[in-house]
Parts: C-alpha cells; structure tokens; sequence
C-alpha cells in the first residue's frame, strides 16, 4: 500500500476489524518511512454492475457517482457524511439483492429517491427535480403538492 503522505510503499498494520455490517474490512496502517497512520477499506468485489441510460447507453455502476449526487442534495443540510455512506450502502445492497447485473437508471433512481424521501425532504426535492428535470414550476409544485400527507 502506498502511503498517501510520503509515497512510501511499505507499511504495517496496526489494527483490523470488521466495518460497513460484515462487508468490508478496516485497517489502520503506519507508514514505515514517515511514521504516519492512515485508514484504508477492503471490500468483497461485486459481480459488475451496469446501469443502463434512458436513451440506452450502458454505463458501469460508480459507487462514487451515486455519493456525489446523494452529497449535492443534502449540501447544507443537517445530514452528517457518516449518514450519507450508510445509504449509498444501503442502496447498493439493495441493487445487488435484484440479482440482475444491468439495472436501468430509472430503478436506480427511485431507489435513491425513496431513500432521500425517508430522510429529508429538502434533499429529496433537490435530487428529484434533477432526476426528474422539471421543466416548469408547475411540475415542481405537483412534486411538492404529492410529499404532503394527510392530516388526521
């Protein structure tokens, strides 16, 4: 492992342990040159996943693509990074259990929006009115109107 601080390749482990529910491993690590710990992650490699576009091009599934976006929808809001990486898991756990190895952009996208909805409704309108491209306020206000619930 190279260490991100010196460029050193020789390190030694400090410390293992299981993280992300069983799915990955973490170790802490020491660089031999410059005396520096760092963390890195191990994870099971997944059967490939595609993710195939509206207008039919197939893309490989990137973890760090649906981060980012879950990231600019909650942006200044009162979700921690912590809470983020646990639904990209989330998401992906439940994209691996279809048991499909092409999922089509619009399943993949109500799976983020349902998981943004439980979680804040200020992060699920930003995302959907990307997702869906609301081309007027018309459409923004039925997203709005459709989120209220009922009143008992």
């Amino acid at each position: 492992m190279r260490c991100p601080y010196c460029g050193h390749q020789e390190d030694k482990v400090v410390d293992s342990r299981s993280s992300k529910e069983g799915r990955a491993v973490r170790r802490r690590r020491e660089c031999l040159e410059c005396e520096k710990r760092y963390t890195t992650y191990e994870y099971i490699e997944n059967v490939s996943l595609s993710i195939v576009k509206n207008d039919g091009r197939i893309e490989e599934y990137d973890r760090e693509k649906l981060r980012q976006g879950l990231l600019t929808s909650c942006k200044k809001r009162p979700i921690s990074i912590k809470k983020i990486d646990s639904i990209v898991d989330k998401i992906e756990n439940d994209i691996q259990n279809l048991s499909h190895t092409e999922i089509k952009s619009k399943v993949l996208g109500e799976i983020v929006m349902n998981e943004l909805q439980k979680l804040d409704e200020v992060a699920y309108v930003r995302f959907a009115s990307v997702y869906r491209q609301f081309k007027s306020k018309e459409e923004f206000l039925k997203e709005l109107n459709g989120m209220e619930k009922p009143e008992i």
